[in-house]
């Protein structure tokens, strides 16, 4: 197995996960899950997020999620149970993406041979991922794999994508970060959602906001403007780099040239889903 320059894989990631967080920007997922009877926006999110594992508490949901106020996570879980079950939540899940999925790509791209191999590249790649100290990857694993080459590609990009991002709140908390502390700082490059929509869907306050920010000053994190200071940007790169190590596994059994050529099929996939406008511009800024 050869072991991968670091930047290869979060390349590869940063091209396969957008197949599976266009659903959080969707109508679709929401339709069907308003169907079983949970409120649309936060219920919707936290339920259809958190169904792989079970019907839990609100406990488990923030630690899982790590950047949402458990006061707002309580809100909505366990009330979510009692309208529906995980089991229902799970298949509404999947009738929402493939919706979804149907509109954004059109249905010559989902029957297309680039789709089915993009696929099966994305699943060889999950053989690879552990799930010790990964949560939300291990509930994801533990479902079956849909039929429809376009189902078992967003299946995977969600294990890839949780994968990382399990990987990645580790690193979080090696570097000191709480939850609302990571989001000021990734806002902050002004490539992330903007601070109003972090605040309205993960329950904090603008006082709140305003005291992470102080925060990160005083550790001088940020400037007096709110931007990245020197110390910021390295922090930023150390948890970057340590996200990466975490998640070389995946890519290192793709190998170099599997992981090349998922990367350009799922960026393909990726640019026609932003083309058809699944990533709104307003939601993403500085600010």
């Amino acid at each position: 197995m050869t072991t991968l320059e670091a930047s290869t894989g979060r390349h590869c990631h940063n091209a396969i996960s957008p197949l599976h967080s266009a659903v959080y920007f969707a109508p679709e997922p929401e339709d069907e899950l308003g169907a079983l009877g949970l409120e649309r926006g936060a219920m919707a999110y936290l339920a259809g997020r958190a169904a792989p594992l079970g019907a839990v508490d609100a406990g488990t949901v923030t630690a899982t999620f790590y950047n949402f106020n458990h006061e707002h996570v309580r809100r909505y879980i366990p009330a979510a149970w009692t309208a529906t079950t995980p089991e229902e939540v799970l298949s509404a899940r999947l009738r929402g993406a493939d919706r979804t999925l149907r509109r954004l790509l059109g249905k010559e791209a989902l029957t297309s041979p680039d789709m089915t191999e993009a696929a099966e590249l994305a699943l060889h790649a999950t053989e690879a991922c552990r799930r010790e100290a990964r949560p939300l990857y291990a509930a994801n694993a533990d479902l079956p794999v849909p039929e429809a080459p376009h189902l078992a590609l967003w299946h995977a990009a969600t294990l890839l994508r949780e994968h990382r991002g399990d990987g990645h709140l580790a690193a979080l908390a090696v570097a000191s970060l709480s939850g609302i502390e990571a989001l000021v700082l990734h806002n902050a490059t002004g490539t992330a959602p903007t601070s109003a929509l972090f605040m309205r869907t993960r329950g904090w306050s603008a006082r709140q906001w305003a005291a992470a920010r102080h925060q990160l000053r005083e550790r001088g994190l940020l400037d007096e403007a709110g931007g990245l200071t020197r110390e910021g940007t390295a922090l930023r790169a150390e948890t970057e780099a340590l996200t990466d190590r975490l998640d070389a596994a995946p890519y290192d059994h793709l190998g170099p040239a599997a992981t090349a050529r998922l990367t350009e099929l799922a960026g393909g996939f990726a640019a026609t889903f932003r083309a058809a406008g699944a990533f709104p511009a307003v939601h993403f800024g500085k600010g």
